[in-house]
């Protein structure tokens, strides 16, 4: 059976990790990504904020996967006074398929209403064409292509 938690600092080594995979298997869309080890994250913060709600899902006591609320004051022009942020959606490559970032999210769903949010963003790679997938089958709408050049 696997259940989801508020990740705590024990939990650490374990999520730097996934944050290392999570990159591995993000470089591939991202051309603009340094070289070399990097990080997206500073989770030992994300444990301790109370703006943040880093959760894991557990199997066997095992961490197979991780996922995080963050709040954000959106711009003025918004008519939404705060939204919430998700990132750190990582499952463990032999899990997916199972539901299991769909019970990530909805962890984090039950955390951003209890902060009276009901607005939830989170930026995917428009190649990702898995990640789109998982997305959209929890609820996500496609909503703004970000768009970048080099000028050289």
């Amino acid at each position: 059976m696997v259940t989801t938690r508020k990740a705590i600092l024990e939990d650490l080594p374990i999520l730097l990790d996934f944050e290392q995979e999570l990159i591995k298997a993000e470089r591939p869309f991202d051309s603009t990504f340094k070289e070399g080890k990097i990080s997206y994250y500073n989770i030992e913060k994300m444990i301790a904020s109370d703006e943040v709600e880093l959760i894991v899902a557990e199997e066997n006591n095992e961490i197979i996967a991780s996922g995080y609320a963050s709040i954000f004051i959106p711009k003025s022009y918004f008519k939404f006074s705060k939204f919430a942020y998700l990132g750190f959606m990582y499952t463990k490559p032999s899990r997916r398929g199972r539901g299991i970032n769909k019970l990530v999210v909805e962890a984090l769903f039950n955390w951003v209403r209890s902060q009276d949010i009901d607005e939830v963003r989170l930026d995917v790679y428009d190649s990702n064409y898995g990640a789109i997938k998982a997305y959209e089958k929890v609820g996500f709408q496609r909503h703004l292509l970000k768009m970048r050049m080099t000028l050289e």
